[in-house]
């Protein structure tokens, strides 16, 4: 069986948005080009960032109906991520709140695509 292993993000500037994720990862991404980026972690998942204005780029979709999601180890984590997020200037599109499934907050990159921390499902 295949399982995902890519999620792309559809972006304006993937060397600018590069930036941004590469403070919120702490690693430089393993390739960069003017109109791709990837980064990949050890868990085998690359997170690609593609311009929208890349060569035969083509989406009919529009809107962030969706959420890259870091799952921390528990609250604590929860709240320090949303402190350092917040000191480093990134924008927090909802504020640290308890949800169904825990403590929770939404950031935002550079393109509005929505960044959720929260603690796993149990």
């Amino acid at each position: 069986m295949q399982y995902p292993n890519l999620i792309l993000l559809y972006v304006e500037d993937p060397l600018r948005s590069a930036q941004f994720y590469e403070q919120m990862f702490d690693s430089p991404p393993v390739a960069a080009y003017p109109t791709y980026v990837a980064f990949k972690f050890p868990n085998g998942l690359t997170l690609g960032l593609w311009s929208v204005k890349a060569k035969n780029f083509a989406s009919g979709g529009t809107g962030h109906r969706s959420e890259l999601a870091f799952m921390v180890q528990d609250d604590d984590a929860v709240r320090t991520l949303c402190e350092h997020w917040q000191n480093v200037g990134v924008q927090i599109e909802q504020d640290l709140h308890k949800a169904v499934f825990g403590l929770t907050f939404v950031a935002l990159d550079l393109d509005g695509h929505r960044i959720r921390v929260c603690t796993p499902d149990d």
